[in-house]
This record gives structure tokens, sequence and C-alpha cells, in this order.
């Protein structure tokens, strides 16, 4: 016996064994047990989401002889006879081949005609965008008023083409791309049934390698099962889809959020050495960035299981929400402009060097996310922060600024830029001066002052965050003590540390500085619980300020306002 191809064996013989498009199941279930049925159905959806299966098995559900149901039994000969394709009342018309006006006059005077064996003659006419305008005049009519035992099905993947007026005479059906999760659960379904070893990491790669389309994908599943010689491994799959390994992913990851280029460059040649699509590698990149976001926003999230969930919990801590989606859009740019490239490795490179010209800095510091409407804002000169007050009379918020000297004319950006350098510097603590350091080649390690220590290095992103959570302890020759807490010990990740000493070590001046961290609950305050000591003073000193307010007092008073919680920010230093 001939081998079939499990796109076909597998084929939906019925409603209940199709895959999602559940909203067009349900209404023709509806219409066919309530004897309420349309004369002309439109599927329309990308390749391979079922919709000449649907349109066989409305058939079927038509011409069943034990009656009219969304159930056909499957087993009388009518039913047979449509699953084998041999079915005389079913007529398959494939537009792309029949486009001329006669072979729809031939299809049309056919119609005239009562069925040979079954209750309704069915037409099905696929890639029915394809027929010419002429053909599509010559339907027109027909598909307004067929005769009652005719019903038209109409399929395509590009319904844009289609005449309004052969629209309007049609119920439409929109059948949707289906999910990664549903085609590798048919997949999971089939290979158990057929008795095929398999692992998850490949079923995952294989729908997500089917772009929607479930046909595709058991395509792509019988080509794995020849490629594995009866099996389907992760290894296999790989190297047939040309994809890579999960670990070269994160590699790649751990460079560009470490700041190191020349480990990007060394993964990047040792990729190159596999021959990868490089497009899908920026994939599995966004896929990858797409679960950390996930792990960081959607607390116990469970999402399907690719094995890399003790990397995204890792870097959910280690990278900040937004720095993800600001990796997440960098690399979905760079697998967009792939093909504009000069070669497609030279436009991988630039995608993942994009990431580190674009790597976001310290959390408010200059040059972050976070940092950008403080940015913004600094660039208009204002004495004081804005005073937001909410008023029983008005119609909603109502801002306040300090009164700044009134100008006859707009000033230009210029006047702005001079205004703004000539301001006096904020009233407020002075920031903490750098101490000796301790910069001699020779002689015992001194560090008087780890903050300033940390800002002389230059220390952003993760590796930043790393030191501004730790204490310095101690120091042992050129080994640094630092003491983490048990809830930052994630940032404590080999390639961090290894970026933390070279880092200390050219801000001290020297060949090699070590650092030991130890899980400790002292005293000893963190520079980031210093930072955040301190931005807590300035807030409350910044609210006292607008509630002692005379603008602000009389609003209250006279107009029954209140200051808007959180609307309180403390001016910029």
């Amino acid at each position: 016996m001939s081998y079939q191809v499990l796109a076909r064996k597998w084929r939906p013989k019925n409603f209940s064994e199709l895959v999602g498009q559940e909203h067009v199941v349900r209404a023709l279930s509806n219409g066919l047990d309530g004897g309420r049925l349309h004369h002309a159905f439109l599927f329309t959806g990308t390749r391979g989401v079922g919709k000449t299966t649907i349109a066989r098995i409305f058939a079927k559900s038509l011409n069943c002889e034990r009656g009219q149901s969304s159930q056909p039994c499957g087993e009388c000969r009518a039913c047979l006879d449509i699953d084998a394709g041999r079915f005389v009342d079913l007529l398959e018309i494939d537009a792309a081949s029949h486009t001329g006006v006669d072979d729809v006059r031939d299809m049309i005077e056919n119609a005239q005609y009562t069925p040979a064996r079954g209750r309704q003659k069915v037409y099905l006419i696929d890639e029915v965008h394809m027929l010419s305008k002429n053909a599509f005049n010559a339907l027109l009519k027909t598909l307004e008023e067929p005769p009652p035992h005719v019903k038209f099905l109409l399929a395509t993947t590009d319904p844009q083409k289609l005449p309004v007026t052969v629209l309007s005479r049609c119920l439409k059906f929109n059948l949707k791309r289906l999910l990664p999760e549903q085609i590798g659960g048919q997949m999971r379904h089939i290979l158990d049934a057929e008795g095929i070893r398999y692992d998850a990491p490949a079923i995952a790669m294989l729908a997500r390698g089917a772009d929607g389309s479930l046909r595709d994908g058991l395509s792509l599943l019988d080509q794995a099962i020849a490629y594995g010689g009866g099996a389907v491994q992760g290894d296999e799959v790989r190297s047939m889809l040309g994809t890579i390994e999960r670990a070269q992913v994160t590699r790649l990851l751990d460079a560009v959020i470490a700041g190191d280029g020349s480990a990007l460059m060394r993964e990047v040649s040792k990729l190159a050495e596999f021959s990868p699509d490089f497009g899908l590698v920026l994939d599995d990149l966004a896929v990858l960035l797409h679960r950390v976001q996930l792990k960081q926003l959607v607390p116990g999230y469970i999402a399907e299981d690719l094995g890399d969930d003790a990397d995204c919990v890792r870097y959910a801590a280690a990278i900040g929400a937004e720095d993800t989606q600001l990796y997440y859009q960098l690399v979905i740019v760079g697998r967009r402009d792939l093909p504009l490239a000069p070669t497609p490795r030279a436009g991988f490179e630039m995608a993942l060097l994009r990431l580190l010209a674009f790597r976001p800095a310290d959390p408010g510091g200059e040059g972050s996310v976070a940092a950008a409407p403080a940015r913004i804002a600094a660039s208009v000169p204002v004495a004081a922060p804005s005073r937001v007050a909410e008023t029983s009379a008005g119609a909603g918020a109502v801002e306040f600024r300090t009164p700044e000297p009134r100008s006859p004319a707009p000033r230009s950006p210029d006047v702005v830029t001079r205004a703004n350098a000539d301001r006096a510097p904020p009233v407020g603590p002075e920031p903490v001066a750098l101490v000796a350091l301790g910069i001699a080649p020779t002689g015992p390690l001194q560090v008087d002052d780890w903050a300033a220590l940390i800002e002389r290095a230059g220390l952003r992103g993760p590796v930043g965050q790393l030191a501004r959570q730790a204490a310095l302890l101690g120091i042992d020759g050129t080994t640094l003590r630092l003491g983490l807490r048990a809830e930052h010990e994630h940032l404590n990740a080999p390639s961090f540390v290894a970026s933390l000493e070279q880092y200390l070590a050219t801000a001290l001046g020297r060949p090699q500085v070590r650092v030991r961290f130890e899980n400790t609950l002292s005293a000893i305050e963190t520079p980031a619980e210093a930072a955040a000591r301190s931005r807590s003073a300035q807030q409350q000193d910044a609210e006292r300020a607008m509630e002692a307010d005379p603008i602000v007092q009389a609003l209250a008073r006279e107009l029954g306002g209140r200051i808007v919680p959180n609307s309180v920010r403390p001016p910029e230093r």
C-alpha cells in the first residue's frame, strides 16, 4: 500500500475534528441543525487553515443519507464517497485553472439539473478570486438566485480581489491563522496515534515553522520524520530547519546585556559556522524576549514549555521591563530590514550591534529609557515642580506652574537652551565627591567610597544593578568582599561578575581585581538603598512644599480643590 501523507491521512472528517475555527463551526452547525441555510458561502483565510476541508464537511452534512445535520454519520455511501472525492453531486472547481467565462457558463448550465444522488448539489470553487471579470459577471445572477437544490461554497486566500457584487451575495467566514500551540497539539496527537517518538522542543520548532498553517505544519512533520529516520528529535529538526540551539541565543543576549561587543562578535562567528538562517535566529531572540516580558509583567503565566524557563526567570530579574521592550523592538526592526542588508550576516550583525548602541543605561541615569521624560522636561526652565489640583467645580484636573518672566514673543529653542544653562543650580545636598580610590597599581587596595567607585567605573545596565545592590564588606588583598541580599542573588550571574571585575580593574588602574559575593543581612546600606532613601526624602519634601504653597491652599479653600494623588514630583537635580 502506498504511503499517504499526514495532511491527507489526518484530514478532519467532521466538525469535531477541526482544529480551531470554532466561530465558523458554530455558525454552520446551527444553520444545519435548524434548517436555516444560506445559498452561498465564502470562506477566506491563508493557506492550510481548513477552507476546503470545512466546505467538504459541510457538503457531507447536507447529503448524509441519515439526514441533514451538523454530525454526518461518516459511514453511509454518500459520506464515504465525499471523503474519497468521488461524489458526483460535489463539484470541486479550481478557479486558478478554470478562469474563463465559458467554464462558468458550463457550471451554470449544469446547475439547473437536479442532483444525481444527493439532496443538494454543491459547487466548491477554490481560489475564486482567480476568475476573470467576465466570469464573475456570468456567475452573479445564478449566485444570487440559484435553484433550490444548489449551494455555492467559495474559498479564497485573497478576498480583496473579489467584486463587491459577489461579496454582497455570500455569507462570509474569515478563517483564522492557527496558533503554534494549536498546531503543536495536533502534531502531538498524530504522533501519539502513529507511535512515533518525539520531544517537546522539536514540536515547538515545527509549530512555529508552520506559520499559522496546519497543512504546512503537517508537511514539515512528514519531512522531519523522514529526516530523523522515524523519530522527531530537536537536534534533527533544528538542523533540518536551519535553526540554532536555544543556548546559542542566550549567549548572544548575555553578551548584549553585559555590553561586551567582542564576546558578541565571537558568538556570531560561531553561529556562522553552521550557516544558519539569520532571520530565524532573530526570530528566536524575539521569542525569548517575548517570554521574558511575560515573566516580568504577567506573574504566573505558563506558556508552552520550550526548555528555557530558567533563562527567562534570570533575564526577567536582570533586565528592566521597559528595556525588554526596547530590545524586542530593535530585534523586530532588524528582522524586517534583513532583506535590505548587503549580506544576511551583515544585517544580522548590525541588528545585534544596534542592541549595544542603544543599550539602556542605569535606571534613572542619563540615556536610560526611564529618564527620557526627565530629559525632555529639563529643556524647559521651570523653577518648581508642576502643581496639579482637582476642583469640584471644574471639568477635571487643572495644572498651575510657578510664574515665569513673561516674554512678548515665544522663545526659540536656542533661547530656551541659554535660559536653561544660566539657571541657578537647584538647592539641595551637594553630590558625593570622589575621594582617593587607591589607583596605584601596587600596594594595598583602598576604596573609601563604594558608590563613588561605581560612578567612576561607569557601571550601567544589569552590571550596574548588581554593583548598586551590593554593599562593600571589606577588602582581602585585591579581592572586594561584597554583601548581596538573597532577593538580589539572581543578579549574581558569571557573565555579570566578569564584566564587573573588568570595569573595576580599569577604574582602579590595576591589572586585576576580584570580587567575592556573600549572602548577608548586614546593616550596611547599599548604594541602591541610599539612592532610594534620598529619592524618598526629596519626594516628601516636595509634597510638604506643595501642601504649604499659598496658591494650592487658596485653591483648596476657595474652590474645594485637592492635590491629585501621585501628581507631585520633586524638581530635577
